[in-house]
């Protein structure tokens, strides 16, 4: 139990790193995720845009949910915005950067996920696969088929076993197209998330130094407070239970002798 406690003291002193480790710890995860994630789409008109975009964007939507739950300054901030208004007021900045900070680091995930997604292409081409430059890429003419028909056909492109429309826009001319795209979008969307991450860390020590340090504070004490606040119920609980167990055995005492 000693070794526990000094591990536990030490992670609640580094909080900070240890949370930083938690966030590329799941940025990690994510991307283990989406490389064991198997992608089938339904190759049907109606059915592709919802499942690509659904995987796009979905499972970041989760990712972000899950780095607030494993964030332990959620209780404080919850705490702190709860609490009675006493004489202690409540500093509406630390309660912002507190916020912010922690939307920081629960979005590491999802981006990571996004970015792969998008690189890789797989969800771009099942979702806009149907909206595809016929007259661009391929035979412009159409000949006897009707727009639902296109539709249908290019609604299989990426089930390349399935796919008969060989005739209307060549398979590999359609992967390679949407592809490109989705790796443009992904490079320029890692792009952004650097850009963003680099104004933020370079930006806001210059705004927010006295919310940083109260903030920090008030982390530190809400920490203390809840181990002492244990420690007491603990001793409150063992001295109450010490009181029962004694007039247990006097009750017992007492009905020996009679």
């Amino acid at each position: 139990m000693d070794k526990f406690r000094m591990i536990f003291q030490f992670l609640q002193s580094n909080q900070e790193s240890f949370m930083n480790g938690i966030c590329g710890i799941m940025a990690l995860a994510s991307a283990q995720m989406y490389s064991a994630f198997d992608f089938s789409c339904p190759c049907l008109p109606r059915y592709n845009l919802a499942y690509g975009l659904g995987v796009l964007l979905v499972p970041p939507l989760i990712l972000f949910l899950l780095g607030f739950v494993m964030n332990n300054n959620v209780s404080v901030l919850a705490e702190e915005w709860t609490r009675p208004r006493g004489r202690r007021g409540k500093d509406p900045a630390v309660l912002r950067y507190m916020l912010c900070s922690m939307a920081q680091r629960a979005l590491v995930a999802p981006a990571v996920w996004v970015s792969v997604t998008l690189l890789d292409g797989k969800c771009v081409l099942c979702a806009f696969c149907t909206a595809l430059p016929v007259e661009a890429l391929g035979n412009g003419s159409r000949p006897g088929l009707s727009d639902k028909e296109i539709r249908r056909m290019l609604a299989r492109i990426p089930c390349q076993e399935l796919y008969d429309g060989q005739e209307l826009i060549a398979g590999e001319v359609a992967v390679r197209y949407l592809r490109c795209i989705s790796q443009a979008l992904g490079w320029c969307f890692v792009l952004l998330v650097t850009l963003l991450a680099f104004l933020v860390r370079s930006l806001r020590p210059c705004f927010t130094q006295a919310a940083f340090l109260k903030s920090k504070y008030w982390s530190h004490y809400g920490d203390i407070e809840r181990r002492l606040f244990d420690e007491t119920c603990r001793e409150h609980a063992r001295t109450f239970a010490r009181v029962c167990i004694q007039q247990f055995f006097a009750g017992v005492s007492e009905e020996l002798a009679a």
